[in-house]
């Protein structure tokens, strides 16, 4: 690939810099964050040389990625973690099914149930008959 000129600006001073062709937009994002930092920086001391400028600045992105390396090496850690726990619960062996025990109903109960069912069907069969005789 061919390198390119292209122009960026970082703390309002233009730098020309080369990359390869089409990483222009990876460039322009990694001097857009350089400018945040050396906008504050500015804004915070006032002008100051170039040198120690960028250098502050580069200083201050080092200190974030720093503190986001951090922060990912934390998580990569739970969740190493947690994938082994799932795994040790995979491999558990699945737990012996609980025995419940449902009430019975009683034989007599039972009994009892079927004879009113039958008089209801026998008071329903009189009352059907009472009523085609009218």
């Amino acid at each position: 690939m061919a390198q390119k000129e292209v122009d960026i600006v970082i703390g309002g001073r233009t730098f020309e810099v080369a990359c390869q062709d089409g990483e222009e937009q990876f460039l322009f994002t990694a001097a857009k964050l350089l400018d945040d930092e050396a906008g504050t920086l500015v804004s915070q001391i006032g002008r100051m040389p170039e040198a120690r400028m960028l250098l502050m600045a580069g200083l201050m992105l080092a200190d974030k990625t720093a503190g986001l390396e951090e922060r990912l090496r934390d998580a990569q850690d739970k969740l190493a973690a947690a994938e082994s726990a799932l795994a040790r619960e995979k491999g558990r062996p699945a737990p012996e099914p609980t025995k419940v025990e449902v009430p019975v109903i009683p034989d007599d109960l039972t009994d009892s149930l079927a004879e009113i069912a039958a008089r209801a069907e026998s008071l329903a069969e009189q009352v059907e008959e009472a009523l085609g005789a009218t």
